[in-house]
């Protein structure tokens, strides 16, 4: 056996002035801290002194087994930490003291710090075990750590792990501890790789929801560009008591402008309509429909046959059907969601210009 003596010993005193409430009071004589009454014996034979009340108040199985030692088959005074690294096993004591660990430390021992400290219930090393494992997650290593994770109940470190896997699958394919886990952990292999087929069904949908909002959002457009070509008119287009626009050049307000100005022309001179099976000015009726359904002021609204469509939903029993109201509040909800994205001084902006106009 080896006995690891002096300067270790002489490290532990810090603990007189760590942070620990109360942590170690048996152990502190006119501010010192006494000759340790227990050793921590590693798997090299290494014995390291500490001192009973520092392990007890930090460590709650510690303090366990100090108080019942016969029950956990060691004797007195002796604590066996086994199947770690014996400097592992310093840092781990070093850290009961002293509340610390190095960046150095944590490169060398971090996945045995995080056995540790989960087995002998130290959760604020566990935190920082947790936080510096995952800022050392490699495509080598993240396997191995991954399952540890999963074993010390560490659910951050393990989604973390579960993101870079998923991300670079390619990549930890080929690797040793992949291969390893699909030789003799099957049960995490299925979790792995339906976490992968959920995250790809994540994206799938997100997309999904991104293209559907821009459409809703391109619809809200429409709604006030038709509002502003019918109430201020723009080009060639406008109310039938305002003269046209004598400003030819494209309408900066909005995108859609040119195109709905086409929209509303050819409204006006086709034969067809929409009886007759005109798919523009079935567009153009549709519009014309969800502005009505969207308007909060028909009686003042200068968007031709706004009161109309208010007035024939509401003289209609059935009203408008389900699948119109879920569209109107999509749109709504796309419109005030980008509303809310803007600055607050654009929208506040947007209020008085409505006004003004």
């Amino acid at each position: 056996m080896v006995l690891l003596q002096g300067n270790f010993a002489r490290e532990m005193k810090v603990k007189a002035n760590s942070p620990f409430s109360g942590a170690g009071e048996g152990a502190i004589i006119d501010g010192e801290l006494a000759e340790p009454d227990v050793q921590i014996i590693t798997s090299s034979g290494l014995r390291i002194p500490a001192h009973s009340s520092v392990l007890a108040s930090v460590s709650p199985v510690l303090g366990s087994i100090i108080e019942t030692p016969q029950k956990h088959r060691s004797s007195e005074g002796k604590i066996p930490i086994l199947g770690v690294p014996c400097d592992a096993v310093s840092v781990f004591i070093q850290f009961l003291y002293s509340s610390k660990c190095s960046e150095e430390q944590m490169d060398n021992y971090g996945i045995h710090l995080l056995a540790l400290s989960h087995v002998y219930l130290v959760p604020l090393l566990k935190q920082r075990c947790t936080r510096g494992l995952a800022e050392r997650l490699t495509i080598e290593n993240v396997v191995d750590i991954l399952q540890l994770a999963r074993l010390c109940d560490a659910p951050d470190l393990y989604l973390r792990c579960m993101k870079l896997l998923s991300n670079n699958f390619k990549a930890i394919e080929p690797t040793e501890g992949w291969k390893f886990l699909q030789s003799h952990d099957p049960l995490l292999e299925l979790q792995i790789l339906q976490f992968m087929d959920e995250a790809e069904s994540r994206k799938k949908r997100t997309r999904r929801q991104r293209q559907e909002q821009g459409l809703y959002l391109e619809l809200s457009e429409a709604m006030d560009c038709l509002e502003h070509i019918c109430t201020e008119g723009c080009t060639s287009v406008g109310p039938y008591d305002m003269d046209p626009s004598k400003n030819t050049s494209p309408c900066s307000k909005f995108s859609t402008c040119h195109g709905l100005q086409l929209l509303i022309k050819h409204f006006a001179a086709c034969k067809k309509r929409v009886n007759g099976g005109c798919l523009r000015c079935k567009r153009m009726w549709q519009l014309l429909r969800l502005h009505s359904s969207i308007c909060d002021s028909p009686d003042e609204c200068r968007v031709p046959l706004c009161r109309q469509f208010k007035l024939k939903v509401q003289q209609d029993r059935r009203g408008e059907d389900a699948r119109w109201r879920l569209l109107v509040r999509k749109v709504v909800s796309a419109k005030t969601i980008y509303c809310l994205t803007l600055p607050k001084w654009k929208r506040e902006e947007e209020p008085r210009t409505q006004k003004s106009s």
